[in-house]
């Protein structure tokens, strides 16, 4: 971890945008475009979108990964043309991409969860795949959840450099893991993203708490969109989709429903708490 913010711009307005995705991809698509859109018209200039920002329904997402691999991945040049029509740094939350590896049977139709990340001219910057799979009994909650039944573990951590520093990234269950953050901060990322789509029952008890940790004890910038409401196959998620800063406080936020927050993110102030509490300079383990 360094404190030396010394190339890279020193201010930054970033936005998270909140949705409420159902099973209509065309329709979740120009939703999440109009919302990129009305943040970018705000001055944001990165942008990140939720976990299943495409669709909300773990069936429907394989067959997308399938037609998007068959048909030349139409979805990514929608976005690549969104980033550089508005001239942003755009993560795009999760959407399923195939992987068809030499071990993986035939039969295995499983996905993989995917971040990517655009630049202002429409190119993929980074593409990183979820590690951990939320394969969970939740107290109080009708539903199991079993992630792996439809996808499949990434391999590897991925950042990415952008004019403000190095931005890590990470997706929804991911949050629970400290050691893949740990790794992020040494690394040097002064940023992280948890694209998400988070239960009523967990984001009640663990959301606001994991992020604020996750943003202390790495000294880093946090963004973190989610999902947010009542989707058409039953589930509900927390929403309370923020941006967190370096000290853990909360620097803007969407409750429920549909919407943007966005914040003016200062990475002197960053660079001075650091200096300040050089916590990695500490670490003995």
């Amino acid at each position: 971890m360094t404190d030396d913010n010394s190339g890279s711009d020193s201010t930054c307005v970033a936005a998270v945008v909140q949705m409420v995705s159902g099973q209509d991809i065309s329709a979740n698509l120009a939703a999440a475009e109009s919302q990129v859109r009305a943040a970018a018209s705000q001055g944001a200039r990165l942008i990140v979108l939720p976990e299943n920002f495409l669709v909300f329904d773990s069936e429907a997402a394989i067959s997308l990964a399938q037609s998007e691999a068959r048909n030349g991945e139409q979805i990514r040049k929608r976005l690549a043309d969104l980033s550089r029509a508005e001239g942003i740094y755009l993560v795009a939350g999760s959407l399923p991409v195939a992987k068809t590896t030499l071990h993986q049977p035939e039969d295995d139709r499983r996905a993989l969860s995917a971040s990517l990340v655009y630049g202002p001219e429409g190119g993929l910057l980074a593409e990183y795949h979820k590690m951990h799979l939320f394969d969970v009994e939740v107290s109080g909650d009708s539903q199991r959840y079993m992630e792996s039944d439809y996808f499949r573990e990434g391999e590897a951590p991925q950042t990415v450099e952008l004019p403000w520093g190095l931005l890590g990234l990470s997706i929804c269950y991911d949050l629970r893991f400290p050691e893949l953050y740990r790794a992020y901060a040494r690394s040097g990322c002064t940023m992280l993203t948890v694209p998400s789509a988070f239960t009523a029952k967990t984001g009640e008890a663990h959301w606001d708490v994991l992020l604020r940790a996750r943003a202390i004890e790495n000294q880093c910038f946090v963004f973190a969109p989610n999902q947010g409401g009542q989707h058409e196959n039953g589930r509900h998620t927390f929403g309370h989709s923020q941006i967190v800063d370096p000290w853990g406080r909360v620097l803007a936020m969407v409750e429920s429903g549909p919407g943007i927050a966005i914040a003016e993110l200062d990475f002197k102030e960053l660079a001075q708490i650091r200096r300040r509490m050089p916590v990695e300079q500490h670490r003995r383990l």
